[in-house]
């Protein structure tokens, strides 16, 4: 069977390995070639996705998609788990509040690990102390925020009692961030967020997808 589709994208992106957590829960085959990233902007490309932006997915049918979190959701419902991942079996409360986590994710979290990334890690954009130090504190009331949801690691799961979408958009950008700004300190004063994380990587899907996570002791900084 030809694979669902490919992802476009550079090597190790989060919002890819979601992609591919959602993939493998749904029975879908993602094939993910090697992409220079120059080729995103080439005619071809810009055809299929006019902002130039991965990942990028291509489907087997012609469907075209950008953004992280669309391709996810669009994912999500296109196999056997979609009802238990979009919360359409619990109806459409749980609908909503798994779709505020997953913006949750993009607007309080991926805004908030981003920027120290590519300052102090890629360092493709120059250091901004201010910057920087104004996403740690974000990123802070973030972690607060989820620590709340999940009674201080005492729940498995954000929403209901069952994995859902929610866990995998929340989940992508603090594995990614381990490596680099959750650091030993924070962790200690989350102990609860890092058991929920370390539960969810026991899923083979994750494993599969996330491979080994690494922690950083001190934040990376320029």
């Amino acid at each position: 069977m030809a694979p669902f589709g490919k992802i476009y994208s550079w090597p190790g992106n989060f919002r890819v390995q979601r992609a591919q957590v959602v993939a493998e829960l749904n029975g879908l085959e993602l094939d993910i070639p090697s992409f220079d990233m120059a080729s995103s902007k080439t005619p071809e490309f810009l055809s299929k996705f006019p902002m130039g932006k991965v990942p990028a997915l291509e489907c087997a049918d012609g469907f075209c998609l950008a953004e992280g979190a669309a391709i996810c959701m669009y994912l999500a419902g296109q196999g056997p788990m979609a009802p238990q991942l979009l919360g359409a079996e619990a109806g459409p409360q749980t609908t909503a509040r798994i779709a505020e986590w997953t913006l949750f994710a993009e607007s309080e979290l991926i805004a908030n690990v981003i920027p120290p990334f590519i300052m102090a890690v890629l360092k493709i954009v120059p250091y901004d102390e201010a910057k920087y130090e104004s996403c740690v504190v974000n990123f802070d009331r973030a972690l607060k925020r989820l620590d709340l949801a999940i009674d201080g690691g005492k729940k498995r799961y954000l929403v209901g009692g069952q994995l859902t979408l929610a866990d995998i958009m929340v989940a992508g950008p603090l594995l990614a961030s381990f490596n680099f700004l959750f650091d030993a300190e924070l962790r200690k004063a989350f102990p609860g967020v890092v058991t929920y994380l370390e539960g969810l990587m026991e899923k083979q899907e994750f494993k599969n997808a996330f491979g080994e996570i690494t922690k950083c002791e001190t934040r990376v900084k320029a």
